[in-house]
């Protein structure tokens, strides 16, 4: 198939266009950065340069491509506030960005859509021992700055589902790890010895190596159904605490600094929900059945292996 990628120079964008390339697919790579050409076409790919955002410059870099898939793989993590606000940029590409690429969808002649979500679209609270799957509500909100980030997979997923003429497929995601994602964001904090983990119990959640998240783009792009979502996970939920401390381990970095908890709410309140307020255990029994895929990379300390 044909492909239009956007996000391709991501912490899961690099390993997608390996992967789309190893599975024999064609692929167009939208980049905000002219610089990461080299990047992109090293791993086989054409790549075109527009910044998502630009509704315009988008569909003029696209012009006279035909495609079979747009994918929608971009964040702007690196960007990011330390601060959660509702311009964020990340939430911007799931809102916009995913209406700009299913206008491009349509410029390029592709019949379907796969989007990025996140499996905290469940919500941000404490969900016990119950493992989640797909039939559980989602877009839950909590009542704190977090919800912006549910809403956000809420905007992109509604979007996809209700195209026109468009197969519509999510992927709710775990908590990325592995190159450039969490685990070296982490890891980076704690060389600096900076304060990472909250005092007292934290919370669980589920992880995926950005490898296997990777893979299970591919495999929804070629068998996903339309108009459904695949949790995409490991086997093996983890506390942060215990993430933190395989990451430590793995990189060798000093040990998570502690910090009490009205510390970390007050100086990044979304990550303070993020660690501290969320328990999540994710089934992804539905994208094994479905699209056949399964994670290599069965738990965090399994995927940072290499990393020793």
């Amino acid at each position: 198939m044909k492909v239009v990628l956007a996000g391709a120079t991501g912490a899961i964008g690099v390993p997608l266009l390996s992967a789309l390339a190893a599975s024999g697919h064609d692929v167009v790579a939208v980049v905000r950065d002219p610089a990461k050409r080299r990047l992109v076409t090293e791993r086989g790919a054409d790549a075109v340069v527009a910044d998502v955002l630009d509704r315009d410059a988008l569909l003029r870099a696209l012009d006279g491509q035909a495609a079979d898939v747009v994918m929608h793989q971009a964040t702007a993590l690196r960007g990011a506030s330390r601060r959660l606000r509702p311009d964020d940029p990340t939430l911007a590409l799931r809102d916009r960005g995913t209406a700009h690429l299913l206008d491009a969808a349509r410029a390029v002649g592709a019949r379907r859509f796969v989007t990025q979500s996140l499996i905290t679209g469940y919500g941000y609270r404490d969900h016990g021992e119950r493992v989640l799957t797909e039939d559980d509500e989602f877009g839950v909100h909590v009542g704190t700055v977090a919800d912006l980030v549910t809403d956000s997979s809420v905007a992109t997923e509604s979007q996809v589902f209700a195209a026109e003429g468009i197969e519509g497929v999510a992927l709710r995601y775990g908590m990325f790890y592995g190159r450039n994602a969490f685990s070296d964001l982490f890891a980076d904090m704690m060389r600096k010895r900076a304060p990472v983990l909250p005092r007292g119990r934290t919370g669980t959640t589920s992880f995926v190596h950005v490898d296997d998240a990777a893979a299970a783009a591919v495999a929804a792009m070629e068998r996903g159904g339309a108009g459904q979502a695949y949790n995409i996970v490991d086997d093996r939920p983890m506390s942060w605490r215990d993430f933190l401390t395989a990451v430590a381990r793995a990189h060798g970095t000093p040990r998570p600094v502690v910090i009490p908890r009205w510390l970390v709410r007050l100086a990044v309140p979304y990550l303070g929900c993020l660690l501290m307020d969320t328990t999540m255990r994710v089934s992804h029994a539905k994208a094994t059945r479905d699209l056949g895929w399964t994670p290599v990379h069965q738990s965090v300390p399994d995927g940072l292996k290499d990393m020793r």
